[in-house]
């Protein structure tokens, strides 16, 4: 219970922060107490005192007595319900004419004795931590990569698009169009990109899925032999590879996208080449402030920030009553995460002033 003297040095701070411009939540919340615990101290002019802490509190009519909840317990030790949980005792005794407490009691019984443990030999459920998050601050260094269909004329029947994506211009560093899903064909476009991004010295970090293309042996003893840092996503959560998982969107949503399938594999890959370089050399990226993935992966971006910043600027000098606040934000983002801490912006991202 807090005593008199420090109640009253805490209504006397809380004032004097409101005086100074503070809320009266945000203040109270700094100390510790909540606004309606101030406001009950203070409802008579003056620090009351505060019996509530330290009231004596009649017991609830409805507590189970000693003997039942000793009966509670005797029915949890029995060996037939010795490996079930609660959910399942209830209404094995519902179901033989018994009522003894509600579900919610017997739990409650159970862990006020430290007894409300994982029954049975199974393990015990436990929660996924979300896989490692990784910052990349310049091209090649977080990649990302997937697999998905792409439909042909025969139902039932798919080729297979390989994607890697550069997690900090979202240029496509690498793609194939295969007739199968496997780890030889993915060890293959890995190997070829690597190369091609020049990147064999200092190999990325590359984020896939759980699937067997992505985790087969094949492709696992090639990216430790480039020296590549795999990342996986956890089990049937989509979430952990948003980047792969927002391009195969836009790939599938282009007007000119053939929804009714393609023919032959030299068409699909005919058209996803186009694809790729509209995407990389014309499409202005919204994440990376409308610049295309090739400009920022070369580091053009930042001319080209500056550039549209210095017009912004122009514009409103030219007309500053156009203008009630800041003028567009043209920073250049320095940082983008995979799966970033919980600590991290929701875009998972950090902009910098190019100026």
């Amino acid at each position: 219970m807090i005593s008199a003297p420090d109640r009253r040095n805490a209504v006397e701070l809380i004032e004097e922060a409101r005086a100074g411009g503070a809320r009266l939540e945000q203040a109270c919340k700094t100390l510790g107490i909540t606004a309606r615990t101030y406001q009950r101290w203070t409802c008579g002019g003056e620090v009351d005192f505060d019996g509530r802490p330290g009231a004596v509190r009649p017991e609830p009519i409805n507590k189970l007595s000693a003997t039942e909840r000793a009966r509670v317990l005797a029915v949890c030790h029995k060996p037939e319900y010795a490996s079930l949980p609660p959910g399942q005792i209830v209404p094995s005794l519902a179901d033989q004419g018994l009522y003894i407490a509600s579900e919610s009691t017997f739990y409650r019984v159970l862990h006020d004795v430290d007894e409300q443990h994982h029954r049975g030999r199974s393990s015990k459920p436990r929660r996924k931590s979300p896989p490692k998050g990784y910052c990349a601050t310049g091209p090649n260094q977080v990649w990302t990569w997937d697999i998905t269909y792409l439909p042909t004329l025969i139902r039932g029947l798919f080729f297979y698009l390989y994607m890697i994506l550069d997690v900090f211009s979202r240029k496509i560093v690498g793609w194939e169009v295969h007739h199968s899903e496997n780890s030889f064909n993915a060890a293959v476009l890995i190997e070829k990109t690597v190369w091609s991004e020049g990147c064999i010295l200092n190999p990325p970090v590359l984020h896939a899925d759980n699937g067997s293309a992505q985790k087969g042996f094949t492709l696992r003893a090639k990216l430790e032999a480039l020296g590549i840092s795999a990342s996986y996503s956890r089990p049937r959560v989509s979430n952990d590879n948003p980047f792969s998982e927002a391009l195969f969107r836009t790939v599938k949503y282009r007007p000119e996208y053939p929804t009714g399938g393609f023919d032959l594999i030299e068409a699909a890959r005919t058209w996803v080449k186009r694809f790729v370089f509209w995407y990389n050399h014309e499409h202005r990226h919204s994440a990376i402030r409308f610049v295309t993935p090739v400009k920022r992966h070369s580091g053009e971006d930042l001319q080209i920030l500056e550039a549209r910043r210095r017009v912004y600027e122009q514009a409103k000098a030219g007309s500053p009553e156009r203008w009630s606040g800041n003028t567009r934000n043209w920073n250049y983002i320095a940082e983008v995460w995979l799966n970033p801490p919980a600590d991290t912006s929701a875009e998972g991202q950090k902009s910098r002033s190019v100026a």
